[in-house]
């Protein structure tokens, strides 16, 4: 198969756009193709309590992720008496990746909020979600090792996301959302700069797939994940 704007192994066009907003202690509205990801983060004083409780050191890192209602083909009704169940599975994958990026216990007492609020979707918004929140991390967190609040020590590897899939045969890189809906398997993958996998959520979306499938499409991931870690570079080198 052929793809109408780009080759089997190409990204979308990925731009991240720094201090979009310019309350939040990081801000960045990361697209990629036609999806926009407004990704900001709070600094708020003090663990969460079920850490002190249990006496664990350290901060924390935690994700809210919402679709807007017009940022979809048709709109999509505000969660306002509970989130649906897709979205407490994203938040958790996005809050889960992104504690993987520094050392939580020289957070000191202190936690991050990461709101994640998907402002137009064309497929790959939990992954964008995750390489934009990565950047507006790391610039939040900067400010505070530039006052000598943390020690430099905090970052551990960077962290990118990206979306692999199997359409007609073939395996696609970065799948916008008409290659999406049509996939006949679909894959998530996030991996830090040192080339290990943090998560990796598959399935098949028809006939079972053998692993040599499973082992390409990985190898496809790492070369997307690869791009955008050079890209984040570009704003958090």
């Amino acid at each position: 198969m052929k793809r109408i704007d780009r080759d089997l192994d190409q990204l979308r066009p990925v731009t991240l756009t720094p201090g979009y907003v310019i309350h939040p202690e990081g801000s960045l509205l990361i697209a990629m193709g036609e999806t926009r990801v407004l990704c900001n983060v709070t600094i708020q004083d003090g663990a969460p309590r079920w850490k002190q409780q249990q006496g664990i050191p350290g901060g924390w890192v935690t994700a809210e992720y919402a679709l807007l209602p017009r940022s979809t083909h048709e709109r999509t009704a505000r969660e306002t008496r509970g989130l649906r169940g897709r979205t407490q599975e994203i938040q958790r994958l996005i809050g889960r990746s992104l504690r993987a990026a520094v050392d939580l216990e020289k957070l000191g007492q202190r936690t991050f909020i990461v709101d994640c609020d998907v402002i137009q979707a064309d497929g790959g918004t939990r992954t964008a979600a995750i390489t934009g929140g990565y950047v507006a991390l790391k610039m939040a967190l900067q400010t505070l090792v530039e006052a000598g609040e943390v020690d430099p020590s905090v970052f551990l590897s960077p962290v990118a996301a990206i979306s692999v899939g199997l359409v007609e045969g073939e395996t696609l890189l970065d799948l916008c959302y008409t290659e999406d809906v049509t996939a006949e398997a679909d894959v998530n993958v996030v991996m830090n700069a040192d080339g290990e996998f943090i998560e990796v959520q598959g399935t098949a979306e028809g006939d079972p797939f053998p692993r040599s499938t499973l082992d390409a499409m990985l190898d496809l991931a790492e070369k997307g994940i690869g791009e955008l870690l050079t890209v984040q570079k570009t704003i958090v080198g």
